[in-house]
């Protein structure tokens, strides 16, 4: 699995402690982590909440990514950010059991969590715990388990749903305030990292365009 890590500008100074602690759980599962910032608080390209969830839905969209972990203060901007997009479906996740719970009830494909609010003695660990979770098992197995089927069902209808309500990935690039896009788009690793990943041609055609 591809998992793309993103922090926005307030909480982009532990961007070091998230990549370390998630590479240390997910990296001896085979996935491979992407980190595309926010590096520091220096960082020339500055990430929005609202940046993210455009940054998550060109990497999810082009399948550049097949998981993305993100965050802000709370962790509620960024998932209301990310859910804005069509191909997002992203949960606020605080402790462990909101990640397993995400993972086997709703089978989304990115994660939203608190990076300031409630941090503090041993934030790291929660961290952990909550990436451990995420891979526990297989993704959308059901919780309870005797609840699998109907739930199962509501994920799969509420991905319909998210079709008719959001207008396509390609019309929103073209109609979206292009510095907006254009910063979303500008961190200092983005062009070595999407662009070996990306796997649709008209979504890094128009990246492409936007950057030169």
């Amino acid at each position: 699995m591809k998992i793309a890590l993103i922090n926005e500008n307030s909480q982009a100074a532990k961007n070091s402690i998230i990549v370390d602690t998630l590479k240390k759980v997910v990296e001896p599962m085979g996935h491979t982590v992407y980190n595309y910032g926010m590096y520091s608080a220096e960082d020339e390209a500055q990430l929005t909440y609202v940046q993210i969830g455009i940054l998550s839905a060109i990497l999810l969209n082009s399948k550049a990514a097949d998981l993305v972990i993100t965050g802000c203060g709370t962790g509620e901007g960024a998932m209301l950010a990310c859910n804005a997009f069509p191909g997002v479906l992203c949960g606020h996740v605080v402790d462990p059991t909101d990640a397993y719970q995400f993972t086997q009830v709703n089978n989304g494909n990115c994660i939203a969590l608190p990076f300031a609010k409630g941090w503090g003695w041993g934030a790291e660990l929660n961290l952990q715990y909550v990436f451990e979770k995420l891979f526990v098992e297989e993704w959308g197995g059901g919780y309870p388990k005797e609840r699998a089927v109907p739930e199962q069902r509501n994920a799969r209808i509420l991905n319909e749903v998210k079709k008719v309500t959001h207008t396509d990935m390609m019309t929103i690039l073209k109609n979206i305030d292009q510095e907006l896009l254009k910063g979303a788009v500008s961190g200092e690793k983005f062009k070595e990292l999407f662009f070996e990943n990306c796997q649709c041609d008209e979504i890094a055609d128009y990246i492409k365009s936007i950057l030169d």
